[in-house]
């Protein structure tokens, strides 16, 4: 469990990182796997995700996550009966009270945002392809059309996939680079085919476009420290079938 300093300081606010740790799953989904989308046993994850919702004191139907597509999608909860889980977006801004809301992950950041003013809480989901699509300046948009000033939000960036572990081919630093071409400064060239990319500073740089200034870093490597993450791409290296998924919440009481 990790939490952000920035977050503490608000009474109304619970949340969470949380890591793998502490959990029913086993195998190469051990322990805290809160993926359903995941191979899993069903039975593991749903009490996994009651073990979540008991920490952050909420019920297990108050829980919401998404239906993550890496799309730029944001869902937005005005009051409980517009509250449903797992529709299909990738960031959600709430202004209910005694709602969890989380973002699973295995490489990509999970963000927790919160505009302590205007008591708007959100959460957003940004591998690449929903950074570079949009995913973080469409939750920024949100919070503004709530008329929540940039000053007043606080971004907190979750633990993700480091560079030195975030090897990328060529193709790939085209994709960026076509959208603008300073994007080149996110990577680091190791041969003529192969790049290393920061996808952290990446998703930091988007959040300062977007005009929030107050933001922290939880920086961990998703993939070198696996006895806490699970990781898609170590999966992958590994030749497993499947990962697990660790879950970002946050709460406004």
């Amino acid at each position: 469990m990790f939490f952000s300093k920035k977050l503490q300081k608000f009474q109304n606010i619970k949340h969470c990182f949380f890591s793998r740790k502490n959990g029913f799953s086993k195998g190469i989904y051990e322990s805290l796997n809160c993926g359903t989308g995941s191979n899993d046993s069903k039975e593991n994850v749903f009490k996994n995700l009651q073990l979540v919702s008991n920490k952050i004191n909420c019920s297990n139907d108050s829980l919401i996550t998404l239906n993550q597509k890496h799309t730029n999608q944001v869902i937005h909860f005005k009051n409980e009966a517009s509250v449903e889980n797992k529709l299909t977006a990738d960031a959600i801004v709430s202004e209910v009270k005694n709602i969890g809301i989380g973002i699973l992950s295995a490489d990509c950041a999970p963000i927790l945002f919160y505009d302590h003013k205007k008591k708007i809480i959100g959460c957003a989901h940004s591998g690449w392809k929903g950074a570079l699509n949009g995913i973080i300046k469409n939750t920024v948009k949100k919070f503004n059309e709530l008329n929540s000033n940039n000053n007043d939000l606080i971004a907190v960036v979750g633990p993700c996939i480091d560079k030195k572990n975030y090897k990328v081919k060529e193709d790939f630093f085209n994709k960026f680079i076509s959208q603008e071409s300073n994007n080149k400064i996110f990577f680091e060239k190791i041969d003529n085919e192969e790049f290393l990319f920061d996808l952290r500073s990446f998703i930091n740089n988007k959040i300062l476009e977007s005009g929030i200034k107050n933001i922290e870093n939880l920086e961990m490597d998703t993939f070198s420290q696996k006895e806490f993450f699970y990781s898609y791409r170590r999966s992958q290296l590994n030749k497993e079938k499947d990962y697990g998924r660790c879950i970002s919440v946050i709460l406004m009481t």
